[in-house]
């Protein structure tokens, strides 16, 4: 078995020969070399050029012994060819100048192709695709249609959301019609993303956990499930991670990915057992403990891979991001010890 196969695999729920791990956020702040660059570009610029994207996708990838790449980009610059300005402040992150705050701002949001839209980064996965040269696969990526709503609406981050829910209960018909358009636009933009390369796709449900059962069932789940339903015609495996969906995870089976992101507030096997055997599961350990001496990272690490052992379909990741103080021994070490610990352990 290559390393290009055993990710790949893992998302099939077919045997590996050891169980594969890539790390979200694996490009950002917590390198020097990241750090470098960004010093001299905003994320914006690098965002839209592509040798720049491509650089920084691969900087993790030349340091550690990773499973995938993830292409560097973000889940908010598809809202600016919708009609949305987005800014990245520093020190406060994205925001967006002209929220949508009416039905009418609903209305005059555009469906651009795709092609138009993001073309620099579609020419950024074709350009990491050639630098990878088929030794490991990578993975493209969007914002959930809910998640995108929610920033869209309240202009950037939110502790409460309270706009994006009062938006979404007292007009509910023009609430529809943004899901319709964001649902739309999230299904050509990974469509293209396959077609540029990418091999496998995550959708990104950030804030999905803010939302009760009721609410992420009727208001979230159908446009997901649309969603996912338009990335896996592309024959690509679907990943679906969002944090906090802890209580959620009998919807969450409902979306048809095939592999599910858990966070690290649940034990993984427990998470599993809710989801059932039909798909993969990815994760969860928590970031914060790549800050912790060796020992205790190391025994947190075999618990996630004891409570996985002989369940095909384990993809080790984190709960979350890498936080950007995480030291980088610990992230290589992490790597490896993944691969050694699980060598052997007939497909855990």
């Amino acid at each position: 078995m290559t390393d290009a196969d055993r990710f790949l695999r893992a998302c099939r729920r077919e045997p590996v020969d050891v169980t594969p791990i890539w790390l979200m956020r694996q490009a950002g702040r917590y390198m020097a070399e990241y750090r470098a660059l960004r010093a001299r570009h905003s994320l914006l610029d690098v965002i839209r050029t592509p040798e720049l994207a491509c650089e920084i996708t691969l900087q993790p990838i030349n340091a550690f012994n990773l499973d995938a790449a993830i292409l560097f980009a973000d889940i908010l610059p598809i809202l600016i060819g919708m009609g949305l300005n987005l800014e990245f402040v520093e020190g406060e992150g994205p925001v967006i100048t002209n929220p949508i705050s009416s039905p009418a701002d609903v209305d005059a949001l555009i469906v651009p192709p795709i092609e138009e839209n993001l073309p620099f980064t579609l020419e950024a996965i074709r350009l990491v695709r050639r630098e990878l040269d088929g030794k490991i696969p990578l993975i493209g990526f969007s914002g959930a249609p809910f998640t995108l709503a929610s920033y869209a609406i309240e202009g950037g981050g939110s502790k409460n959301h309270i706009k994006v829910k009062r938006f979404m209960h007292s007009q509910p018909d023009a609430w529809d019609r943004l899901m319709d358009k964001l649902a739309q636009t999230v299904g050509d933009y990974l469509v293209a993303q396959v077609k540029a390369g990418a091999q496998v796709l995550q959708v990104f449900d950030t804030w999905a956990g803010v939302l009760s059962p009721c609410d992420y069932r009727e208001k979230a789940l159908p446009y997901v499930q649309r969603v996912i339903e338009r990335a896996k015609s592309t024959g690509v495996p679907v990943i679906y991670f969002g944090a906090d969906l802890n209580g959620l995870l009998p919807l969450v089976r409902e979306t048809g990915a095939d592999v599910i992101g858990v966070d690290w507030r649940i034990e993984i096997d427990h998470a599993w057992d809710q989801l059932g055997p039909n798909v993969a599961v990815q994760g969860n350990l928590d970031p914060t403990l790549l800050f912790a001496p060796w020992d205790q990272l190391q025994r947190n690490v075999d618990n996630v891979l004891a409570r996985t052992t002989g369940r095909p379909g384990h993809i080790f990741n984190l709960g979350h991001g890498v936080l950007p103080e995480t030291p980088v021994d610990h992230i290589r070490r992490l790597v490896d010890y993944v691969h050694e610990r699980s060598d052997n352990s007939g497909g855990s």
